[in-house]
């Protein structure tokens, strides 16, 4: 059985909903393989990342960047995991009023310092809120637990 861990800051409705449609695009009827895990930014620590096959982080743009939360996760385990962790596979979906730019720039910045391998094109889910951001953000989760069971990545 293989792990997909989501680490997802969702303070608004809005996110909630995104990170929703990221577990269930994760735990889609057709993938038995993988299991899905599902924490706050706050709550995840090294053995959480460790014991992850994969990771999706979901993060809101905050003044360009990522959110506080998901910041104080990388502050806090960044080093231990350096070495560790070499071409984990992660994909990012960012919640951005405006651009969303300079958050997947930090957050790619952040995980290729750890030598991470993107393994989904990032989403950002830009501008006034879509219902096509779910399904955007479901496709994404399935499309990486299907790559994840089928030891593509």
């Amino acid at each position: 059985m293989k792990t997909l861990l989501i680490i997802a800051h969702d303070p608004s409705p809005n996110l909630r909903s995104l990170k929703q449609a990221l577990i269930d695009g994760g735990r889609a009827p057709e993938i038995d393989g993988v299991d899905v895990r599902v924490l706050s930014p706050f709550e995840t620590d090294t053995n959480d990342i460790l014991a992850a096959d994969a990771v999706i982080f979901l993060t809101p743009e905050n003044l360009g960047y990522m959110s506080g939360a998901l910041k104080d996760f990388f502050d806090r385990c960044f080093h231990d995991l350096d070495g560790r962790t070499d071409a984990m596979p992660y994909a990012i979906v960012i919640r951005a009023g405006k651009d969303g730019t300079g958050t997947r720039r930090a957050v790619e910045s952040i995980c290729g310092g750890l030598n991470w391998k993107l393994a989904q094109e990032t989403l950002i889910c830009r501008g006034s809120w879509q219902a096509d951001f779910l399904a955007q953000a479901d496709e994404l989760a399935q499309t990486l637990a299907a790559s994840l069971e089928a030891g593509l990545i």
